[in-house]
This record gives structure tokens, sequence and C-alpha cells, in this order.
């Protein structure tokens, strides 16, 4: 009787809404289908989120760590980027428990760092100087290219640069080297930074730091973004000019209009990763995210995704971005995606790669 009671508790809405929002993106991104839908199976109260998925991260861990004891290298850094992918996912809105989700972070950071020089092509951890501080990343680099051209990846507001191994394969393969930062409210750097709206700030760091290096051509960058990190990217590309091409996923014209139709985990989220202490701070803070009055200085070559079916970014944030900016621009709206359209992967992301490849003169396979 009591087994039969549990199974007809409802779930949490907090749950429901992060399986309705979410699911596509947590497959397209590397969880494995069957656990996405045995670990939310499994979950009734949003408490049980993180434990649920660290426990099912701490599978991909243990198959990692042993394949590395047992020399098969290859295989270990593949199953702990999986074991990365599922800690990152226990953290990502999980703003309700910080010690919880600060401890599966730490996990899906020392996961993803021991996957590194095991993967093809393998990856390296690099700290970018950063307002008397450092912004944590992972530079990957194609094989067989002396100086290739970069693509600079800005996350989103729960997207991190553990969660990024899917998008980084589809430039690595066309000849483009990757970095992927965790900005000011993303990542290592949430917990000292909070958000910001000025994130060509932090670009422009990442930039200064490239051109330093002898390894990748500091005359070919470009600079991706997902989700919020579409919004912060082309806000960049308006004022940072070192950047030669940019594509924008799905991200808000003007973060304070889209706030009504956020969902609460969302609202949430923002409120703890921009240091606020209320929602109506956090609400007010979210002003200063827009790009009124700024993307008409976006100059370089625009690559613009959306999915019509978005139910947290508006697709016409989209088309109004592609109306103002000043350069060429390529609007992707795609009929039947969802948010960033990861259930539509297959639309938009060789796409996207292809065409950043052809702006930086990539010598990849096409």
């Amino acid at each position: 009787m009591a087994a039969l009671k549990n199974k007809s508790v409802a779930k949490d809405p907090r749950v429901e809404s992060a399986i309705s929002h979410w699911a596509p993106r947590f497959v397209a991104n590397g969880v494995p289908l069957t656990d996405f839908q045995e670990v939310t199976a499994g979950i009734s109260q949003w408490d049980e989120w993180c434990p649920a998925w660290s426990a099912r991260a701490a599978v991909h861990e243990e198959i990692g760590r042993k394949a590395l004891a047992d020399g098969y290298g290859l295989s270990g850094g593949q199953h702990l980027t999986t074991a990365g992918v599922c800690y990152h996912f226990a953290k990502f809105v999980f703003v309700n428990d910080l010690n919880q989700m600060r401890a599966a972070h730490r996990k899906a950071v020392e996961c993803r760092q021991l996957a590194l020089p095991h993967l093809r092509p393998p990856g390296e951890r690099v700290e970018i100087p950063y307002e008397r501080d450092k912004l944590a990343g992972i530079l990957r680099r194609p094989t067989g290219v002396a100086r290739p051209p970069i693509d600079v990846m800005a996350m989103g507001l729960d997207s991190a640069k553990e969660e990024m191994d899917a998008y980084e394969a589809t430039f690595l393969a066309r000849g483009m080297a990757t970095l992927a930062f965790d900005g000011p409210g993303q990542g290592e750097a949430e917990y000292q930074f909070p958000i910001r709206g000025d994130y060509e700030v932090p670009v422009t760091a990442v930039v200064d730091w490239l051109v330093k290096r002898n390894d990748t051509d500091p005359e070919r960058i470009g600079l991706w973004g997902v989700s919020l990190g579409g919004y912060y990217a082309p806000r960049a590309a308006a004022f940072e000019k070192r950047i030669k091409a940019c594509i924008a996923l799905s991200g808000a014209y003007d973060w304070a209009e889209a706030w009504d139709g956020l969902p609460a985990l969302t609202r949430e989220a923002f409120r703890v990763r921009s240091h606020c202490d209320s929602e109506a701070a956090a609400r007010q803070f979210a002003g200063t995210l827009s790009l009124k009055g700024v993307a008409h200085r976006i100059a370089c070559p625009l690559f613009i995704v959306a999915g019509k079916l978005d139910r947290i970014m508006p697709y016409k944030d989209a088309e109004r971005l592609a109306a103002e900016v000043s350069g060429p621009v390529e609007l992707l709206v795609i009929e039947d995606g969802n948010h960033v359209a990861n259930n539509r992967a297959y639309r938009y992301r060789s796409q996207t790669a292809d065409w950043m490849g052809d702006r930086l003169a990539a010598t990849g396979q096409r």
C-alpha cells in the first residue's frame, strides 16, 4: 500500500517544469536517453533533483575512473565527460540548496578536468585574468592545425563549460579551436562574480588573453552564445571589434521584457546568480541586460537561431535583433524548435558550425 501511495504522489511543479522545458537539451548535450527517463521518473519532489542526478553521475564517474586505471584513456575520458554533464544537470538550476549545488558542481568540474587529456582532440584547463582574479575555461585545438581560428563560447544562465562537449565537437571537426569559459554569474565564476549585462567586459578580457598566445590565430576569433549567452554574444560583439563573426542561439533582446514569461526556476536562478536579495531586485536588475540602443552597433557577420515553439524566450526577440544590426545577418527560425531548438539540433548545429568555419576561413572538413 505504501508503494502504491508513493507512486500516486503528484510531481512537484518545479520537477515538471524542468522536464518540460529542458528534456531535449539533456539528451542533445550528452545525457543518455535512458538515464534521463529513469532518473526523472524517480523524482517527485524538487529536493530530490540534485541527489538523484548526482547518483547517476557517480555511476558514469566510477566507470570512467576504472577505465583510466586500466589504461583505457579514450574510454575513461568519454565516461568522465558523461559524468560531468550529469553532475552539471544536478546543479544547473538547483539554487534552493547552495551546499548541494556546489558539491555537484565541484564534481562536474573534477570529472571534466580528468577527462580533458584523454579526449580527441584533448583539452586543457585555462585561467583567464579578470578583475584581479581569474575566469576558468576549457581550451581545445583541432588536430594538425598549427594556429587555428577559435570559437569563444559564452554560456547561458544555467549552462557551464562542462556541458559543452557536444557543441565543441562540431567546431573542432571543422578545424576551429574552442574556448568555453565561465563568465560572471556562470559556472565557477558564479560564486564570486554576479551576472553582468555589459558582457563585453569579460569577452574583452578573454580576447586580450587570446591575442597573447601563439597556438591560435588572434585575427580569426569567433563568438558563440547559447540561451542567455545568445544575448551575451551579440552584446559583446557590438563593442569588441576583434570578434570576426558571431552566433546567437535563442537569446533575449531585453531580459526585463522577457521576465514574466520565464519559468520560476529560471527567475530564481537569475536572482541567485545576480547576487540579488529579492525577486523584485532581480527583476529591476534584469533591465541592465538589453540590446536597446546597442544592436545597431553589431557590424560583424551574425547568425541568429531561434525556435518558434520556444516557451522561454520568444522567437520575436531574434527577429527584432536581426532587424536592427548593421552588419550582415542570417536568421534561422526553426518552426518546430523549442528553446535553443535542442529538439531539432540537426537543423542548426552543423549548419552554424559550417557558417562560422567559412567566416573564419577554417581549413577543416567540409
